[in-house]
């Protein structure tokens, strides 16, 4: 399933975890890490393992719990505290795959002792907060069948340079680099690439103006950190009639003249590429979660 939105939610926060689905997003991400103060992190696994429980959580909506990075020495104990309630999946921050391989091992005996289904627990990796995740964000393939996509976040790593990730005209060339990193090294595993959260949450032609970038180099969703993007999210990352029609066409006519390596329409030469390219299109617009509501 594909998802072009989803919506983090702090996992203390009793409040915006009474009805985080009235706002629309494809998914929700319960967050034990930035979101949460060092001191609520115990209180914090509590109230997620608590809504993960409970009848009829997230209102039918995938539920993903970004837990604390492998090497910070919480996350063992956040995936005790949820994989109880057997979430959708599980978001790695600062992930490089050696923390994948790792985070793989444990979600595998948490599943063994609660009778999950072994494998079932997904893992979208966060994979450009470090330096070391930015070289590595090629090696993903094969390290584990859990991975569902690959993301990026721009604050943790600009933290590790000493830098600033964005000014006025948008993310600087080294956060542009790791950016397009991420969504090779989702192609080379096989995984989707979900566009890294904006920080502006009022300013939401900011928001738009990212979205459409990302899905213009091959995104298929965004991570929303406020309820108010995610109307945006959605929007730009659904295929519009325009383009769902050209990919049947394409597809259509492939079909039938099977025996053709290039056709032309509307006057444009459409070759096997864009015959794959029509093909997700229509794979994208067909695999995504029922509308909430």
């Amino acid at each position: 399933m594909r998802l072009r939105s989803l919506l983090f939610v702090p996992g203390d926060n009793e409040t915006k975890l009474a009805d985080p689905a009235r706002h629309g997003a494809d998914a929700l991400i319960l967050d034990l890490e930035d979101a949460v103060a060092p001191a609520r992190k115990a209180a914090a696994r509590r109230r997620v393992h608590d809504f993960l429980v409970q009848e009829g959580r997230g209102g039918g909506l995938p539920v993903y719990v970004r837990i604390n990075a492998m090497q910070s020495g919480e996350a063992v104990a956040d995936l005790a505290a949820v994989m109880p309630g057997r979430p959708e999946g599980i978001v790695l921050p600062k992930c490089e795959p050696q923390q994948l391989r790792a985070l793989d091992a444990h979600l595998l005996r948490f599943e063994m002792q609660h009778g999950a289904m072994a494998g079932g627990a997904r893992v979208i990796a966060l994979a450009t907060e470090t330096p070391t995740g930015v070289f590595e964000v090629g090696q993903y393939g094969g390290v584990s069948e859990r991975l569902q996509a690959l993301s990026w976040g721009s604050e943790d790593l600009a933290a590790a340079l000493g830098a600033v990730s964005r000014g006025a005209d948008g993310y600087e060339e080294i956060f542009r680099m790791a950016i397009g990193l991420c969504a090779l090294g989702a192609a080379a595993a096989g995984v989707d690439a979900i566009d890294g959260a904006c920080m502006e949450y009022r300013d939401l032609a900011v928001v738009e103006r990212e979205c459409r970038i990302a899905r213009r180099n091959g995104f298929v969703g965004k991570l929303a950190i406020h309820p108010a993007q995610v109307p945006v999210i959605n929007a730009a990352f659904t295929p519009s009639e325009a383009e769902l029609a050209w990919a049947r066409r394409v597809v259509d006519a492939f079909r039938d003249q099977p025996e053709l390596g290039v056709i032309g329409i509307d006057g444009k030469v459409i070759d096997r590429p864009h015959l794959r390219l029509a093909e997700r299109l229509l794979s994208t617009s067909a695999n995504r979660p029922p509308a909430a509501g």
